[in-house]
């Protein structure tokens, strides 16, 4: 049985507003994708694919009795965002679904996605306080999705939970990096309401280590947990870096987001009449083209270094592994030419950005197809002209300098990635602990958190 492909709005009307890309699916349209959920014996989506461990199968049964009721109880049992993850997590358990053996795999993050929007509609997702206080109090550092995962496993085991942000508002980057297209930002806000009622206490604006000493923290709290995420997003230090035009992408995202949701007045980066060049392939890549569309840009190009993916699973990444395939995002859909094999030499200009000079490469796979190795291709050298060029190329981790490493004396590993000391009852969890991953790896972070 096929999945539904046509859940976008169309394009024509969703590239000229902000407004979430995906339709919403009715009951009707997800029962004959959910029934498909009965008949598997081994359901390697909960077992294998899910970081939370979701119990898919039995959600999906509740959904097709029509009892969304008991489905949302299901979820809830691991999932304590799952309006998150059913709006930007890839899916890691679909790609490990039965059916894909033998057809396409079953809609799971749309039932998903059914199954909160319902229970919101209803008025189901109530606040669920603890039973009774533990007299311990805790220092969450950061609002990101593991900061918050953190803050509510805590805030239920009865601890008072206070959680510092630097940014105006909470979400990381839910609410600073996600375009509002693929995760409105109410969304959040309808979660922190939810939150603060539970007794979790939010203090934005506040940046420890600045605004607040990690040593106060230390000594008025019983644990800290540490989630700042990784800050650091991977340069692209080539000659001509310094011309003006040259933006990081969560410069782009994070000032179009904070326009948006009014926290600021204007639009720092503009890419209407622009000739807009995405450097990075991702999905940050990809959220910066849909952004860039959005804006009136005169054309949009998307590069990366990587070899075209296959269109199909790669023998390299058998199943039930995720797949290292062709991704095509909405975005894409809208409209911006793609293009890979290109390693970026320098930046072109007098002042202000007008082109990048790149190199064709050509890669060594293993026999399974994995590319391993890249060397340029003689005479490739050509030009892109571009008046706005987006860096998405990822994040390599915490800087070294960060005041938060000194003031509580964290450790960190050759690739940077913080180091906690749970005899002390200091815990660091989601990319700060492990490099830059997930949301929804991020969220199962939090909630793993040890002895507490």
């Amino acid at each position: 049985m096929e999945r539904i492909h046509d859940y976008y709005r169309p394009a024509e009307e969703r590239k000229i507003d902000f407004n979430e890309v995906e339709r919403r699916l009715s009951a009707d349209e997800l029962r004959p994708q959910v029934e498909r959920c009965l008949a598997c014996g081994v359901p390697f989506c909960h077992g294998y694919g899910c970081p939370l461990g979701n119990l898919v199968p039995d959600q999906n049964r509740a959904v097709a009795h029509g009892d969304f009721r008991k489905a949302y109880e299901i979820l809830s049992v691991n999932s304590d965002f799952p309006e998150f993850t059913a709006r930007i997590c890839p899916a890691l358990c679909e790609s490990c679904c039965v059916h894909q053996l033998d057809e396409e795999s079953v809609m799971i993050r749309q039932s998903e996605k059914l199954i909160i929007e319902t229970a919101f509609a209803n008025g189901w997702v109530v606040p669920r306080p603890p039973a009774k206080e533990n007299g311990k109090r805790a220092a969450v550092i950061g609002a990101g999705p593991a900061g918050l995962s953190a803050a509510v496993t805590l805030r239920r085991k009865g601890w008072a939970v206070t959680v510092y942000e630097k940014n105006h508002d909470i979400g990381g980057l839910l609410r600073y990096g996600i375009p509002c297209f693929k995760l409105d930002k109410a969304v959040i806000d309808r979660r922190r309401k939810i939150l603060e009622a539970e007794g979790i206490v939010f203090k934005t604006d506040t940046e420890v280590g600045t605004d607040v000493s990690a040593e106060y923290l230390k000594r008025t709290n019983d644990a800290i947990v540490v989630a700042i995420g990784t800050p650091a997003a991977r340069d692209l230090t080539i000659p001509g870096r310094e011309l003006a035009g040259i933006h990081l992408a969560l410069e782009f995202l994070g000032g179009q987001n904070r326009f948006l949701t009014g926290e600021t007045s204007t639009n720092p980066i503009s890419a209407k009449d622009k000739r807009v060049l995405v450097i990075g392939g991702g999905d940050t890549g990809s959220d910066c083209v849909g952004t860039a569309i959005r804006h009136g840009a005169k054309s949009v190009t998307q590069i990366e270094i990587m070899p075209k993916p296959p269109t199909t699973r790669s023998p390299s990444t058998p199943w039930p592994l995720w797949p290292y395939e062709l991704r095509t995002s909405s975005s894409h859909l809208e409209g911006c030419e793609r293009r890979w094999n290109l390693n970026s030499l320098k930046f072109l200009g007098k002042g202000t950005v007008t082109g990048v000079e790149v190199e064709t490469v050509d890669w060594d796979f293993t026999l399974e197809g994995k590319p391993v190795k890249f060397t340029p291709r003689h005479g490739s050298k050509e030009t892109i002209e571009a008046d706005l060029v987006l860096l998405a190329m990822g994040f390599t981790g915490v800087p070294t300098d960060h005041p938060i490493i000194r003031q509580l004396g964290l450790a960190q590993t050759p690739r940077t990635a913080l180091i906690g000391q749970p005899e002390a009852n200091l815990y660091c969890v989601g990319d700060c602990a492990s490099g830059a991953s997930l949301v929804v790896r991020a969220l199962a972070s939090g909630k793993a958190l040890p002895s507490l």
